[in-house]
C-alpha cells in the first residue's frame, strides 16, 4: 500500500484540486466524498471509488478493510488528511470517486411518485439540505433544473449527508422537466406567494411534482404556467420567505401525510 507524507505529491494535489474546482471535477469525471458513512452510502448505492485515501493514525483497518474493493488504496500521514479534510470528524477517509449521469431518462419512478423539482438554486447547501429532505420523506426524485452549483459539489455532498447518492436525480433544463412531468400526467404545484392556495388544502394524492424556486427571486413565469396549482406555506411572522430545504421539508411531508 502506496504511503504519501508530502502534501506536493501530485495525488494529493489533484485531490485538493477535485475539492475546489467544478471544472477539474467535470474533466476528469472524478468527485471528492468525506467520510466514512458518507464513502459507504456512495457504494452502497453503486458508485465506483476510484481512490481511497486513508489515514490510519484516525480510522485504523477495521474500516479499511470493509471498502477493500477499491482499486487503490493511499495511506496518508495524519498531517496530510488534516490538509485534506474539510472537517473534523470524518474518521480519516477521504475517497475520490466517479461521477454518474443524472439524465431524466434514467430516473425509475414507481407508481403514483413524489418528485421535487428545484429551479435554480444556488446555494449547495441548501440543495444538500432538501436531498437530505428528499431522502427522509422517501421521494421518488429530486430534478435539479438550470443548476447554478455542480451536484458533486463537496459542500452540496456534506450537507446532504450522502443524500446526493440515495436519492436518485436528475439534472436538466425547465423545459425539459416539464415535457418529462406532464407526459406522465404529473400535478404540477408551484410553490409561490402570489394566487395560490393553502399547501394542504391541496390535493397530493396522485403523481405529484413540488417546485420550488429561489429565497430571493422564485420561480420563473415557465413554471409558474406549466403548474396544474399554485401552494404557499402560511407565514405568520413578519417574514415572507422560509429556508428552500425547510419549505421542501413541509410540501414533501403533507404529500407522504396525504397517502397514509
Amino acid at each position: 500500500m502506496e504511503r504519501i507524507t508530502s502534501a506536493q505529491n501530485p495525488k494529493i494535489k489533484m485531490l485538493l484540486e477535485l475539492q475546489a474546482k467544478s471544472k477539474a471535477r467535470k474533466q476528469s469525471g472524478l468527485f471528492v466524498v468525506e467520510g466514512v458513512r458518507e464513502i459507504e452510502h456512495c457504494v452502497c448505492c453503486g458508485y465506483e471509488i476510484h481512490t481511497l485515501f486513508v489515514c490510519p493514525e484516525i480510522c485504523g483497518t477495521s474500516a479499511v478493510e470493509d471498502l477493500a474493493q477499491s482499486p487503490q488504496i493511499i495511506e496518508v500521514s495524519q498531517q496530510i488528511y488534516d490538509k485534506l479534510a474539510y472537517r473534523g470528524g470524518t474518521e480519516g477517509m477521504i475517497a475520490e470517486v466517479r461521477a454518474k449521469a443524472h439524465s431524466l431518462e434514467q430516473l425509475k419512478l414507481k407508481e403514483n411518485p413524489v418528485v421535487m423539482v428545484l429551479e435554480s438554486v444556488e446555494k449547495p447547501g441548501n440543495l444538500g439540505a432538501v436531498l437530505r429532505s428528499a431522502d427522509a420523506a422517501g421521494a421518488d426524485a429530486v430534478i435539479i433544473c438550470d443548476p447554478l452549483t455542480d451536484l458533486y459539489n463537496p459542500n452540496l455532498i456534506r450537507a446532504s449527508i450522502g443524500a446526493i447518492f440515495t436519492v436518485p436525480v436528475a439534472a436538466c433544463s425547465s423545459e425539459e422537466a416539464i415535457r418529462f412531468l406532464k407526459d406522465r400526467n404529473f400535478k404540477i404545484l408551484t410553490a409561490q406567494l402570489q394566487d395560490s392556495h393553502l399547501y394542504y388544502d391541496t390535493d397530493m394524492t396522485g403523481p405529484t411534482a413540488i417546485v420550488m424556486g429561489t429565497e430571493s427571486t422564485g420561480l420563473s413565469d415557465l413554471w409558474r404556467k406549466a403548474a396544474s396549482a399554485h401552494i404557499r406555506i402560511p407565514m405568520l411572522g413578519r417574514l415572507d420567505s422560509l429556508n428552500v430545504s425547510v419549505s421542501a421539508a413541509i410540501l414533501l411531508f403533507e404529500a407522504i401525510r396525504q397517502r397514509q
